[in-house]
């Protein structure tokens, strides 16, 4: 039997959304945790494919114990070279781990809807990404020390990034199904007024424009990942 991925969440009603429902079309099964609510985080990640961490609204600057242990424990997966992924909120956790800011831009600009998303040489030779992809966020993060830039965008320059064999960071988001949209746009609306922001028609057009390339992305990016050897970076 192949070992589970970790998946953790930080709201109660969460889901892994497309990339769960992929990972399983793949037969893994999925270990979820939501640490915010008491759920334990493995001391090794031996009996795991890999870990997923998802989004969330608070932010990896919150003076909250549960946020500062969760950032803390992902030095297990790195140190052990094991598949990572943080999306969104699990990329900023990533990030600030690893010793860089994470952060408002100074003119309060978010990105909340599609955007253009631009490949690095680095992000090109690992495999093809999408031209547009879905945010939902108001802070960023600063490139680590060591890690690789991937992909790069026009208000958050630092949108994916590789650091050692395994762990990889996406501040978009790839996991988004029709339902989780239509979940966000209703009970976020008030977010549309934010400086940055599109509004609900916006993201509607943005998924029939763009979502088959999120989808393919995300595909070639399971199957790569999965496959890595787990290595110990230096």
């Amino acid at each position: 039997m192949k070992p589970p991925v970790l998946i953790v969440l930080h709201q109660e009603h969460s889901t892994p959304g497309r990339v769960g429902l992929r990972l399983k079309e793949r037969g893994l099964s999925l270990d979820i945790r939501r640490p915010r609510f008491g759920d334990p985080l493995p001391t090794t990640l031996a009996d795991h494919a890999g870990a997923i961490v998802f989004g969330g609204p608070m932010s990896a600057n919150d003076d909250e114990d549960y946020v500062r242990r969760e950032i803390d424990w992902l030095s297990v997966p790195l140190a052990e070279g094991a598949p990572l992924l943080g999306i969104c909120l699990g990329a900023q956790m990533l990030a600030k781990q690893l010793g860089a800011d994470v952060g408002r831009r100074a003119d309060g600009l978010v990105e909340i809807g599609y955007y253009p998303l631009k490949a690095t040489p680095d992000g090109d030779a690992l495999l093809p990404w999408p031209s547009q992809v879905y945010q939902w966020h108001g802070e960023g993060f600063e490139l680590p020390a060591g890690a690789s830039l991937l992909a790069s965008g026009e208000l958050f320059a630092n949108q994916a990034f590789r650091y050692g064999p395994a762990a990889f960071g996406f501040q978009f988001h790839i996991e988004l199904t029709l339902m989780m949209m239509h979940r966000w746009t209703v009970r976020g609306a008030e977010r549309f007024t934010l400086p940055g922001a599109q509004d609900r028609g916006a993201h509607l057009e943005g998924r029939a424009l763009y979502d088959a390339e999120s989808s393919a992305f995300l595909d070639r990016f399971l199957g790569m990942w999965l496959d890595l050897p787990r290595a110990v970076p230096a």
